[in-house]
């Protein structure tokens, strides 16, 4: 038997197949299209997002070499993305493209800044499960922004979905919502199974509270629960059996944390985090614990029938890229990359492990200090107003100083996590070790940098690929071949390698640690000046 495990991220779909024992026997990935706008909007479509599922499944299967007949379940994970559609799956435009194609709002998107500030102004009793602050890029703030500013299309919609719903609806025709993401997202009380209507009513979206939410979700399932089976209509797309299970899917970060948590046994033990674009850490509790701009606590959002704490940045491999491009060496470094086949990051890497002395790769950022939000502050301190801080530059162009400058970049994401780990810690929900995935953590010096920086133990997965194989895992509970999230965890994730904090660097660390925490408090301080200028004497 086998099993699919599919995952949408920012930039693309892939689709991985694997055996019973978690193996990946196949897999295929297709690039999505992102549009970008004026006032923090981004978007995607769901029919292109659709079309590279298809392509993926399809590329994923004919390198597997598997019989359509034998495979047993299907997993889906995705971006918490709003998807907005009319009667029957129609797109409808949510922005001023007004181009209907364009029917998702990305989850990076901020477009909805000032709603969250609103909604964060009523105090309303559920937002204590996402830290206490809700987050622009959560789905609320996005439906009050399309009701104030696209009342047409909110009224004309049929369905309002998180992206990994939309696609479950779309291969089965189920309409259930998964509890990974109307917990995390939308606000559901998984812990009551219910939503608040007076928290709805409270922001300025009564009329979902009064039609009983029956366009956000009325039927909740877990991750893995089987929703129903294949249509002729998506086998036939897709190059699969009718009928196949389908199962409720995740958030794509959630996914890699189901790929990777349960590998050493007890999840509550290891922190998953997820380190691709953005970066996401998530936290397994047997009892709920609140930790102030840590999301959460949530309720069978990620290990059915536990607790889910979630951090993370907006930014994170994504803040790497816009950093090191800010250097004037990164031209002639990209060019020299491409020409050896590899990208700017990966001769980065390299070239510092190449270059760093006994003291360390972190000594190659001597002086040079990096707070890398550049798109905010997702945790933990939930400031969407955050920006990057860069101190320690001089008038050096030359590749060694660019080097200098990624390397500091790193601690800064390292700094970063260690950060949310003592913010936990402090709470009563500190963990052994982190266990990693995602695509820019992919070199052994970017792990052993996170596990310096951060003082914790960093494992990662014989998974070549942790998120698909998460999604797989939900596939393979829902075809009943393993009886539950966390034995299909055990039998089909495993570590492959530690990489234990160097204990010669950590006074190094400790003391940019304490710098990065300084530059950052600065930040805040600065900004509060600036926007109250008259409070200064």
């Amino acid at each position: 038997m086998h099993f699919i495990g599919i995952d949408v991220g920012t930039g693309s779909a892939r689709a991985g197949v694997f055996d019973t024992g978690g193996r990946m026997l196949g897999s295929a990935k297709h690039d999505i299209a992102l549009w970008r706008e004026a006032g923090s909007i981004v978007e995607q479509s769901s029919a292109d997002i659709w079309s590279a599922v298809c392509a993926a499944v399809r590329g994923a299967m004919t390198e597997a070499r598997v019989d359509p007949a034998s495979v047993g379940g299907i997993g889906v994970d995705a971006t918490c993305s709003l998807v907005v559609v009319g009667e029957g799956g129609v797109p409808l435009p949510v922005g001023p493209s007004e181009d209907p194609a364009r029917d998702i709002i990305v989850w990076m998107d901020h477009r909805a800044v000032e709603q969250a500030e609103r909604i964060n102004a009523t105090g309303a009793s559920v937002l204590s499960y996402v830290g206490g602050v809700i987050s622009p890029e959560m789905e609320t703030p996005k439906l009050l922004w399309l009701r104030e500013n696209r009342p047409e299309v909110f009224n004309a919609a049929w369905g309002f979905f998180d992206l990994a719903d939309w696609l479950t609806w779309r291969l089965s025709g189920s309409l259930a919502r998964s509890s990974c993401t109307v917990t995390c997202k939308w606000t559901y009380l998984a812990h009551e199974r219910r939503w608040d209507p007076d928290y709805f009513r409270a922001i300025g979206l009564r009329v979902l509270a009064d039609e009983g939410f029956t366009r956000i979700g009325t039927e909740v399932m877990d991750p893995g629960a089987r929703l129903g089976g294949l249509t002729s209509d998506a086998a036939s797309a897709l190059g699969l059996t009718p009928g196949t299970p389908v199962a409720a899917g995740l958030i794509d970060a959630h996914a890699g944390g189901i790929g990777t948590v349960g590998a050493l046994g007890d999840p509550t033990g290891s922190m998953g985090y997820v380190f691709g674009t953005s970066s996401c850490t998530m936290t397994t509790t047997r009892e709920p614990v609140f930790v102030p701009g840590v999301w959460g606590p949530y309720f069978s959002a990620m290990v059915p029938g536990m607790w889910l704490s979630e951090g993370g940045q907006s930014a994170a491999g994504a803040a790497i890229d816009r950093l090191v491009h800010l250097h004037p060496a990164a031209p002639a470094l990209t060019a020299q990359a491409e020409a050896e086949g590899r990208s700017l990051l990966g001769l980065l890497s390299d070239e510092a492990a190449r270059s760093a002395g006994p003291d360390g790769v972190a000594a190659l950022a001597h002086g040079i200090h990096v707070v890398p939000e550049f798109l905010g502050n997702r945790a933990p301190f939930a400031d969407p107003h955050a920006r990057a801080v860069i101190a320690g530059l001089g008038m050096e162009t030359d590749a060694a100083s660019l080097v200098a400058l990624y390397v500091s970049g790193l601690c800064g994401i390292g700094y970063g996590l260690r950060q949310i780990l003592k913010a936990q810690a402090s709470r009563g929900a500190a963990v052994e070790r982190v266990m990693l995935s995602g695509g820019a953590g992919q070199s052994d010096l970017v792990r052993q940098l996170l596990a310096d920086a951060s003082g914790k133990p960093v494992v990662t997965a014989t998974a070549p690929e942790p998120v698909l194989l998460g999604a797989a895992i939900l596939g393979a509970v829902a075809g009943g071949a393993h009886a539950d999230i966390p034995a299909a965890m055990a039998a089909m994730s495993a570590p492959a390698r530690t990489f234990t904090p160097d204990a010669a660097t950590a006074p190094l660390h400790t003391a940019r640690f304490a710098a990065f925490e300084r530059l950052q408090a600065t930040a805040r301080e600065i900004r509060s000046v600036e926007l109250n200028p008259n409070s200064t004497t």
